[in-house]
């Protein structure tokens, strides 16, 4: 048989990359096969996310937004091109990152995934009675939503005790609202209205009174020679401070949102979201509310069901996407489940699910440690998606350090040797056989095995956790030991995060560490966030006699072109803006003035640009030193100190905010998967700190599942046995020897592996 000629097209099968100098990249040159899994690996900070998101993928998102029209594109975030020499034989890039899926409460998993328009439609033609068109059934309609609760199944109320204090009377002070003390503007309203006696007690007033002060809608009334509007407490207060299209700005003002406002179960819809026709249209003795609270194994089951012919191509195309949703660890989740709520791994595995089923093929699907949240027992399932994008033809790209994933790669690009300047180099390239024979810091720790503790610490004490109920959790009651390293475990969605978060965090002393995005701006820096500016501004303002105020990017220093940033964001009205280095100051953010002032050689703008590291050495004791070797501990030590929050994983996010509490007086801390963005030579180091931190007499609650931290723990509680309904659990408590020895759940099984290698 003939072999097919080989065409110019088929040669454009390697992604080149030439000279790519993106953050710490030292002109990287390397080769990518397409068609196949490439994983990226290398500690934190070596420049992993800098070359695949940073330069590979920015740069595919740029050529695609760039065959829009220029009226297009000047709706779209304006990107410049990354700092590199060229990129060739690139395809459309599809990045699957662990950004939290967007905080709007009318977002769920049905949504974001179709699966909820896919029910809508099955409703609409076989629901009875009747109700309409598929927009009947929406809650974001107004065809479908609950009148009173505008599609959002709760109601808020406002706590009248947060308001007012009934045993004071207005001359007193009762209105305890921010800006409504007394004799203020707000206060003098209620005085002048006539309707109360200013020195009786609030308790005192007949039940007229009562309600004209809460609750009277805005009236005019005749006081005097003139004119007064007045309107009562609770309808002031929802006016000035719940209006839906402002936020409050103030600090104090959002903290008296968050103690006055709760929120209640829509009375209306029972938190159905829909109106009463669209809850009245059944299939099965089920309406699509009830469907949408099921957990999504559950609803696959039921789905199954629904045989009409009239649906059957819809109802197939249903049941993949729930299928897929199972088969990626979801199947705990029910379509109602806010996105908001999810973790970055459960929306990055949700997002996947999408592509799963597109008929997209031959493009380049980036992710971002998708094994992030997954048991053990989740990885093998997640690999084997990997591969079903990979032999639909598709290149995928995956930035990963767990050895389970690294083993399935057909090729892995390993960066190094270290961190920030010490990084930014291509250390192999080859399949995984090689890697291991490599002398990398990788290819040496792939083997790598942490074992048992040969004695554990004895607890000094328990702090009990009883008859907890959150979510999927059965009543659980447990003992989490005192003064020790406890790891609290089981497969995804098992119900950890339910019992230590919902346990744990309002009690005394109790610190808890977790990967939420920090507020801040794209000032907010490392040396903002941790207070080490303060002693740095000190220090310059005592070696120059002038004061602190001039050293700091947010004011009386700050260049007054870039207003501090270091660059000018330009808009070009029909075309993309750009973000371009400030000429005034260079991007050196301080005024000329500010730069002559220098500390040891060095100026304020040379500082900031310091690693963490490096600026150890340059100040080397006092309050700033401590900071830095805080963040050291945490192994932040490649991080600059001028660095944007924003640029930071979720993992750095986690170590930064535990360098700060690490300098407060806390006994217990509870940490939500510390190994995240962790390579397998920093995981020691990680466990080093926490040992650090029980030798010093605190408490170490560490929800995870790297097997590493397992086997190095005190004490173990497992949740399970599986996810959602099946979860919820303690399937054991004890030693992890104990795991080890007599365990028979499916962390049991694969910490015996892990231990015995």
């Amino acid at each position: 048989m003939q072999q097919p000629t080989r065409t110019v097209a088929d040669s454009h099968d390697m992604i080149e990359v030439s000279g790519a100098r993106e953050n710490n990249l030292a002109s990287v040159s390397v080769d990518i096969p397409k068609r196949r899994l490439t994983v990226f690996t290398g500690v934190s900070g070596s420049g992993k996310s800098s070359l695949v998101f940073g330069t590979i993928a920015a740069e595919s998102k740029r050529l695609i937004n760039e065959t829009y029209s220029a009226f297009l594109q000047s709706f779209m975030p304006s990107l410049a091109r990354p700092d590199v020499d060229s990129l060739r034989n690139l395809s459309a890039a599809i990045i699957v990152d662990q950004e939290r899926m967007g905080a709007n409460s009318r977002s769920t998993v049905g949504t974001a995934t179709d699966a909820y328009a896919m029910l809508r439609i099955v409703f609409s033609r076989l629901g009875q009675p009747h109700v309409g068109a598929a927009g009947a059934f929406s809650f974001n309609l107004p065809e479908g939503m609950c009148p009173t609760c505008e599609g959002m199944g709760r109601v808020s109320d406002l706590d009248v005790h947060e308001l007012v204090d009934v045993e004071r009377s207005l001359n007193d002070g009762a209105i305890t609202v921010p800006n409504f003390a007394v004799d203020s503007w707000y206060w003098q309203s209620f005085v002048a209205s006539g309707l109360f006696d200013p020195d009786a007690k609030l308790q005192d007033y007949t039940p007229q009174q009562w309600q004209d002060f809460l609750h009277k809608p805005a009236t005019k009334l005749k006081v005097g020679g003139g004119n007064l509007t007045y309107e009562g407490l609770v309808v002031k207060v929802r006016r000035l401070y719940l209006s839906k299209d402002k936020e409050p700005a103030q600090a104090h003002i959002k903290a008296f949102v968050e103690r006055a406002v709760t929120f209640t179960t829509c009375g209306d819809c029972g938190g159905a979201r829909l109106n009463q026709a669209a809850l009245s249209s059944r299939i099965a003795d089920r309406n699509i509310a009830e469907c949408s609270a099921m957990q999504i194994s559950d609803l696959a089951a039921f789905v199954r069901g629904v045989t009409d012919p009239s649906v059957a191509p819809l109802v197939a195309n249903l049941r993949d996407l729930l299928d897929s949703l199972v088969e990626i660890g979801l199947g705990y989740l029910s379509l109602d489940r806010e996105s908001g709520t999810l973790s970055g791994g459960e929306a990055q595995r949700v997002k996947m699910v999408r592509h799963l089923g597109s008929s997209l093929t031959d493009v380049t699907y980036v992710f971002d440690e998708p094994t992030v949240g997954l048991h053990p027992h989740d990885i093998a399932r997640m690999n084997g998606l990997l591969l079903r994008l990979r032999d639909k033809g598709n290149t995928v790209l995956v930035v990963e350090h767990k050895p389970e994933t690294i083993a399935i790669a057909d090729h892995v690009v390993d960066l190094g040797p270290g961190a920030g300047p010490d990084g930014g180099r291509v250390c192999y390239a080859g399949d995984v056989a090689g890697l291991r024979r490599s002398d990398t810091l990788t290819g040496r720790h792939l083997g790598h095995r942490v074992s048992l503790r040969e004695q554990v610490r004895p607890p000094a004490g328990q702090l009990p956790i009883r008859g907890a109920d959150l979510h999927n959790l059965r009543d659980v009651s447990v003992d989490v030991p005192l003064g020790v390293l406890t790891v609290v475990t089981g497969v995804a969605g098992s119900g950890k995060s339910s019992l230590i978060h919902g346990s744990l965090p309002r009690r005394a002393g109790v610190v808890v560490v977790d990967q939420s995005p920090i507020r801040g701006s794209r000032r907010s820096n490392p040396a903002t966030y941790t207070g080490l500016l303060d002693p740095v501004r000190a220090a310059f303002a005592k070696a120059n006699g002038v004061k602190p105020a001039l050293f700091s990017a947010n004011s009386e220093g700050a260049c007054p072109a870039c207003k501090g940033i270091g660059v000018i964001y330009t808009d070009l009205a029909m075309t993309a803006g750009v973000a371009s280095r400030c000429e005034e100051c260079e991007g050196r953010r301080f005024t000329p003035k500010v730069l002559t002032y220098t500390l040891r050689g060095k100026n304020i703008s040379e500082v900031l640009a310091m690693s963490v590291t490096e600026a150890r050495d340059f100040f080397p004791g006092g309050p700033a030193r401590s900071v830095l070797d805080r963040l050291a501990d945490v192994g932040l030590s490649y991080l600059g100190l001028g660095q944007p929050l924003t640029t930071l994983s979720g993992g750095e996010r986690q170590r930064l905010k535990l360098a700060i509490h690490m300098g407060e007086k806390a006994h217990t801390y509870v940490l939500d998967e510390p190994t995240t963005g962790l390579h397998l030579a920093d995981v020691d180091n990680l466990l080093a700190l926490l040992d650090r931190l029980v030798d010093a007499g605190n408490t170490v609650v560490v929800i995870e599942h790297h097997q590493a931290v397992m086997a190095h723990a005190d004490w173990i509680i497992d949740l399970g046995p599986g996810a959602g309904h099946d979860g919820g659990r303690v399937v054991f408590t004890g030693t992890p020897a104990d795991l080890v020895a007599h365990g028979d759940t499916l962390t049991a099984t694969h910490l015996r592996e892990y231990v015995a290698q």
